[in-house]
């Protein structure tokens, strides 16, 4: 399999799941799904047979020091391996979203742009969240 056919196999796995959390987060199949955390298992598992799949090819990645996760990130395969690391971490974060909703009971149209937030720009998202979480407790606590 090439980089770019497991480039598209992770995403064809992933946006199917965020289109569930955005659109029928309640449904039985999203919750089943996000229960037992199945994409996310799957895409490391993907990861996993990736990662060591690489270092056993091309040796151990040096993250030590700013130029050299540069010179990684030149290299289609820690490209991919990092794009599926950031699809699996995104992704947990938006269900830790959702399930964090259930107590919070933000509408669903603003938890929707927290979920866009997370899976374009990741940590936006989830800031995004937690201000809105910080807001429902505030109004909590008034009221």
């Amino acid at each position: 399999m090439t980089t770019s056919e497991i480039f598209s196999m992770a995403n064809f796995i992933a946006i199917p799941m965020w289109l569930l959390l955005v659109f029928v987060p309640k449904w039985k199949i999203t919750r089943f799904l996000i229960d037992y955390k199945l994409i996310p298992i799957a895409l490391s598992l993907v990861y996993a047979v990736y990662i060591i799949h690489y270092l056993r090819t091309e040796g151990m990645m040096d993250f030590g020091s700013l130029n050299s996760v540069m010179g990684l990130f030149t290299k289609e395969n820690a490209v991919l391996a990092g794009w599926i690391h950031y699809l699996v971490f995104d992704l947990l974060v938006g269900i830790w979203i959702v399930n964090q909703n259930n107590k919070y009971n933000i509408h669903q149209l603003l938890i929707a742009l927290c979920l866009f937030g997370t899976f374009m720009f990741g940590p936006i998202g989830f800031l995004l969240f937690m201000i809105m979480k910080s807001l429902k407790n505030s109004e909590n606590e008034i009221s």
